[in-house]
């Protein structure tokens, strides 16, 4: 399975040339972290490049924190065609695209951390469409911290972020506008749900852009609460989502259950309905709810005060109750759930 999704997410570079091509794109921005370090396999350099041959438009690279630049990286030796331009220098600078009418700036990590690189910097005059890719956080201070401050000073048209492996939606700090697109293909439970690439138009009107899917397999984590079931399978087969063929998940199974659970079993009844399924078991053993009612504590008073509420309760609201009652009594050890 480590081979095949080995092959798809290199496959995933010919698709993004390919959506390149289709509509028509006119510059690809790769902000950071586009390889893992800088002892990425060869073939995946190869297909890189590759990849890169088959894509007509302009293509800028901001090396980021795993793949910054460095004599050894791949971005020094490999051979890119003429269209790919790459921030080595953690000074920012621009590339003029006259033909566009634009400007894009950027710079590159030169080692794992970075000092703040957007800091004081603002477009020399607004004569032009100034656009930016950059790899930093705007949440952290170890990578490049980018604050909404500096970027509402920058005077840029379009930031385009990355380091964060899941879609920001679109942000605007004074006339910029600014956005991490996620990583296109999730590769870890770390990076669950949709992943994709942003796609659009930017102008000095604005910025029409939007979010397009491009990952093969998704990554799910399924959480199954066991509490009062009689069957775990049952369980599990009437909560499981439809159309997980070709997901990646990690099934949870949680709640109060009395009963021996085989992990196994259950993995191999539903392992069929996914490309990988993992089980894991976080149950524990059935507590009387009303445990301690006749105690002089707090405990027993409110347990006294939801039983009598749960006594005179119709059919269709004592699950409420108990809910509720599961609820308080969590509240009162300060835990996230009753009997964890």
């Amino acid at each position: 399975m480590a081979a095949v999704r080995r092959r798809e997410q290199r496959g995933l570079l010919d698709r993004i040339a390919g959506l390149c091509e289709d509509e028509h794109v006119q510059l690809v921005l790769l902000s950071g972290d586009l390889l893992d370090s800088a002892a990425s396999y060869y073939e995946t350099q190869e297909i890189l490049a590759s990849a890169f041959s088959k894509i007509s438009a302009e293509i800028f690279i901001s090396p980021g924190n795993h793949d910054y630049y460095c004599p050894k990286s791949p971005y020094a030796y490999v051979k890119f065609p003429q269209n790919v331009h790459i921030f080595t220098s953690p000074l920012i600078s621009c590339f003029n695209l006259p033909q566009l009418g634009c400007r894009v700036w950027g710079a590159g990590f030169n080692d794992q951390y970075s000092r703040p690189l957007l800091n004081g910097f603002s477009v020399p005059d607004g004569s032009m469409l100034d656009i930016m890719v950059l790899h930093g956080d705007t949440a952290g201070d170890a990578y490049n911290p980018i604050r909404e401050a500096e970027i509402a000073k920058s005077g840029l048209d379009y930031l385009a972020l990355g380091h964060i492996h899941t879609f920001s939606g679109f942000k605007q700090a004074g006339k910029t506008v600014y956005a991490y697109p996620g990583c296109p293909e999730g590769r870890g439970f770390d990076e669950t749900g949709d992943k994709g690439v942003i796609l659009g138009t930017v102008s000095k009107t604005g910025c029409d852009l939007g979010f397009i899917p491009t990952a093969g397999r998704i990554y799910k984590i399924l959480t199954v609460d066991l509490t009062g079931a009689h069957d775990p399978a049952a369980a599990v087969s009437a909560a499981l989502p439809q159309s997980t063929e070709r997901d990646l998940a990690r099934l949870i199974l949680t709640g109060e259950f009395g009963g021996t659970l085989d992990l196994k079993a259950i993995r191999d009844a539903f392992s069929g309905r996914f490309f990988h399924l993992a089980v894991q078991d976080r149950t524990t053993p059935p507590r009387d709810i009303w445990q301690g009612i006749g105690d002089d504590t707090l405990r027993g008073i409110f347990l006294r005060n939801m039983k009598e509420k749960y006594d005179s309760a119709g059919e269709a609201a004592k699950s409420t109750v108990l809910l509720a009652v599961r609820y308080g009594l969590a509240a009162l050890v300060n835990a996230e759930e009753y009997g964890a």
